[in-house]
């Protein structure tokens, strides 16, 4: 028998009846040992998120505004949870110490960790876990940077001492013993780290939604499920605007070799997406794994005569971008143009100033500038067996009357950019899905 970590987001621990979700579903399978909870989040569309309201405690503070209404706010939350799950747990002396912290002005990270923290131990106390404080197994030096290899030693040989335990995501601590948090979305870290740790069999990841779809629900109805995917694959949808799991999460798991599975707290029963190392087209039919994609994107196209025999000549344009640090997204070129394409956000309140410098440095023949661009990846190893998925993708958009601004396809042959205006966004991707999914043109 193997050992599961399951991390649960804040929409699975935001009050009982989420809580006792939960409980139930790691009471059914006993591999289920090690849990990483988040802090509590919303229990409807209008409630605040409890790391928000902590956050708002520390700025009431930092403004000289009283900030003790707000914290009773946080503190009756917990209060109502322990009453509503029948819990015989005093939380009363974890927020005496919290509120002498703030006043005494703990860090914001300090501030920000504590509703993972309050939130693991009231978890370890409805489970009848163990409880394990991330700051003493989780290190980052003391410039704040991550220590990896450092923390994975720490939390084998703590978590050894342990048959089951719960931890709070989202922090660790520096030498001096001060908090120390991940980015936003960091409990899916602190849940790879201890799969890793543990040699984990699965890594779930259990949040709002049953695992990816192949498409944004939003824009194609009843898209359909990705029942596997590999970190390739998601790392390219992810990228072009997909977004479940915190990105950050993958590599631990990944280096190990470890599954990720995405499921739904609200669907037990759903098998979700499990996130693999290989290829996930096997034993399947499916040309693409999905589709996402991002607007907001401008392109800079540069003509000049004989540019290719101009050496060093894309240098200078990248040189160019560097000085305003500036990245590119893609770099599509030909024997005579490349084009750079940016962020718009980027571009902002320098765009004028970026485009002098390029042609005083450059000299090009011509320089255009073209904005409103959406770029949408379609993506899948599935690809690579098949022949005809381009001109299947361009038919689609043909027939869809949509005009395709630009192409790159990676190196790899899992993927297919392609720009379009952003005006065409949704048209397009709703083409491609039906010419790949609905349709099936293809054969193997």
């Amino acid at each position: 028998m193997g050992v599961k970590v399951a991390k649960f987001g804040g929409s699975s621990v935001a009050d009982a009846i989420q809580m006792t979700k939960v409980r139930d579903i790691i009471m059914s399978d006993p591999e289920r040992r090690y849990i990483v909870v988040s802090a509590p989040g919303k229990r409807f569309a209008e409630d605040s998120k409890l790391t928000d309201l902590l956050y708002l405690c520390k700025t009431h503070i930092e403004h000289n505004v009283p900030f003790h209404q707000v914290f009773q706010v946080i503190w009756d939350r917990f209060k109502i949870m322990i009453m509503n799950l029948g819990l015989d747990l005093d939380i009363d002396p974890y927020f005496i110490e919290i509120r002498e912290n703030l006043m005494n002005g703990a860090s914001n990270d300090y501030i920000a960790s504590r509703g993972e923290y309050l939130s693991a131990v009231l978890a370890a106390n409805f489970f009848g876990f163990d409880f394990v404080d991330p700051k003493d197994c989780i290190f980052f030096d003391a410039n704040g940077k991550f220590m990896p290899e450092e923390t994975n030693e720490a939390l084998t040989k703590e978590l050894a001492k342990h048959e089951r335990a719960v931890l709070p995501g989202f922090y660790g601590a520096k030498p001096d013993g001060s908090i120390k948090t991940f980015s936003r979305g960091g409990s899916d870290i602190t849940g790879a780290l201890v799969a890793r740790a543990v040699d984990a069999e699965v890594y779930e990841n259990w949040t709002d939604v049953s695992g990816f779809l192949m498409a944004d629900p939003r824009i194609v109805e009843n898209a359909k499920p990705i029942s596997r995917v590999t970190y390739k694959e998601l790392r390219e949808l992810s990228y072009m605007g997909a977004s479940v799991l915190h990105d950050e999460a993958i590599f631990p798991v990944k280096g190990a070799n470890i599954p990720i599975n995405i499921r739904n707290t609200n669907q037990p029963e759903h098998p979700g997406t499990v996130i693999v190392g290989e290829d996930s087209s096997e034993g399947t039919d499916e040309i693409i794994t999905g589709i996402s994609g991002r607007k907001g994107f401008t392109v800079i196209a540069i003509y000049k005569d004989n540019m290719n025999s101009e050496v060093g000549y894309v240098k200078r344009l990248l040189s160019v971008l560097e000085n305003y640090n500036i990245s590119f997204e893609h770099l599509p070129s030909g024997i005579d143009t490349v084009s750079v394409v940016i962020s718009s956000q980027r571009l902002e309140g320098i765009l004028g100033d970026l485009l002098e410098d390029i042609q005083k440095k450059m000299s090009p023949d011509t320089l255009e500038v073209h904005s409103n661009l959406a770029l949408i990846a379609t993506v899948g190893h599935g690809m690579i067996k098949r022949q005809g998925v381009s001109a299947t993708l361009f038919t689609a958009l043909y027939q869809a009357g949509v005009n395709i601004r630009m192409i790159d396809q990676g190196s790899s042959e899992m993927n297919i950019i392609v720009g379009v205006e952003e005006a065409d966004f949704e048209t397009a991707i709703k083409a491609i899905y039906k010419a790949f999914v609905e349709e099936k043109t293809l054969t193997k």
